[in-house]
């Protein structure tokens, strides 16, 4: 059995975050080993690539102050080296929002699109080879035991002195299973759950002043992840424990400087739901949503024209033709129906509020042919009871990034597994 000083489990940005911070920080010359299961770096870097840098999006304010965010900012920034994105003309925006009891947050952004992610996860990769850390790409890890400091993969068991666990939001139902394994007490009762819209640019003009525009409306509905130019909406598989498969959708975008634009946009307009007892599992309630909708479209996802919604009518085939509907869907692969008989009446109609105001802050949006796509849901709400600030659950075991709750995008994710590595470190020395 192969040992060593520090083992990461994850390659995305919360992982590489707590690697540098470890590689760089000790004076000793300690062994690092990364796993991850992928047989490519994985994380939110790999499709589209929208990094925000203004506190509190993307950290979790249970877990993070403002002091506590921005201090480790600049770290983060001398990595990831973004090009902060201009915004012109939004406090028109701005100033409507407010009248409805609105907000619109003014956030630094970048965007380098899915194919300048990949560029720049192969520089962070070559970095971190640069630096001494082993990256084994293919290795799944199937179970932990801090008792003895072991862990098993499909491939072997090894041994670490500390260990992260750093999984995204697809790694959610992988650590519930390892926090149970370690007798870890966690809660899992807050998902999003909402649409993702499709429009053309001309009828949400925004983005050209603003690529990602957050707004916050009441009834903890908001907007996230806005992709403009060449924009495409996409499906992502996921399966249950009990081996169902459904499908969310979600949204990138291309670099704009080497793609030209589609002339389309879309986001995520997405309700929090906080549950409460007695039900055990937020997580198994949004796959329930999920596998229902993916039962009304022939196991895929629902796509419906806002025209046909408001007159109460579902979309069918010739829904997207060349009159009025005049665009084709960027995801052919999804059934024209009915969302409202597949989403909860209560998040539908906080999210249609929400989205009659977005059409008086940005007039067009809700043009007969943008297209709602249901669902999406993000399921990154695990809640470990953790024993210190460094996100520590058992004595030799840390844990960050989005699957864990710490964060929430690529930039919270990276500060995240900075904050877990100072607490390695200290176990360390």
């Amino acid at each position: 059995m192969e040992l060593y000083d520090v083992v990461i489990v994850g390659s995305g940005p919360a992982g590489m975050g707590a690697a540098f911070e470890i590689a760089n920080a000790s004076k000793k010359n300690l062994k690092i080993l990364m796993i991850d299961q992928e047989q490519f770096s994985t994380g939110g870097m790999r499709n589209d690539c929208k990094m925000n840098f203004t506190y509190p999006i993307g950290f979790p304010e249970e877990y993070w102050s403002a002091d506590q965010a921005n201090s480790m900012m600049d770290q983060v920034i001398g990595y990831l080296r973004p090009d902060i994105l201009p915004k012109t003309n939004i406090d028109i925006y701005r100033k409507r929002a407010r009248r409805l009891g609105c907000d619109l947050l003014d956030i630094r952004q970048a965007h380098l699109g899915t194919d300048g992610g990949l560029l720049l996860i192969k520089r962070l990769l070559a970095e971190l080879n640069a630096v001494g850390i082993q990256l084994s790409l293919g290795e799944t890890m199937l179970s932990v035991d801090d008792t003895h400091q072991v862990i098993a993969t499909d491939k072997r068991d090894i041994g670490y002195k500390v260990l992260l666990i750093a999984p995204g939001r697809k790694g959610f139902h992988f650590l519930q299973m390892m926090l149970q394994s370690m007798g870890v007490p966690f809660v899992d009762n807050i998902v999003d759950i909402g649409i993702r819209v499709e429009t053309r640019i001309e009828h949400y003009p925004i983005v050209n002043d603003y690529y990602d525009p957050k707004f916050y409306f009441p009834e903890k509905v908001r907007t996230f992840c806005t992709n403009s130019g060449d924009a495409h909406v996409v499906k992502e598989r996921y399966v249950t424990a009990r081996a169902d498969v459904w499908y969310s959708v979600n949204g990138h975008a291309y670099s704009a400087a080497k793609h030209e634009s589609n002339g389309l946009t879309n986001f995520a307009i997405l309700k929090t739901v906080r549950f409460t007892a007695p039900l055990a599992s937020g997580q198994a309630f949004a796959e329930n949503l999920g596998l229902q909708a993916a039962l009304m479209g022939g196991n895929k996802p629902l796509m419906q024209r806002v025209g046909d919604f408001r007159l109460g009518s579902r979309s069918k085939e010739n829904s997207f033709n060349a009159d009025l509907f005049d665009f084709p869907p960027s995801l052919r692969d999804c059934c024209p129906g009915d969302i409202s008989l597949a989403m909860p009446a209560k998040i539908l109609r906080a999210i249609w509020k929400a989205m009659k105001n977005l059409d008086t802050i940005v007039p067009g949006v809700l043009h007969p042919s943008t297209i709602m796509y249901y669902p999406e849901i993000k399921l990154y709400a695990n809640k470990p009871q953790y024993l210190d600030d460094h996100f520590r659950v058992t004595n030799h075991v840390f844990l960050a990034g989005d699957g864990a709750g710490t964060s929430r995008g690529i930039t919270a994710a990276w500060a995240s597994g900075i904050r877990a590595a100072r607490g390695m470190l200290g176990l360390l020395e």
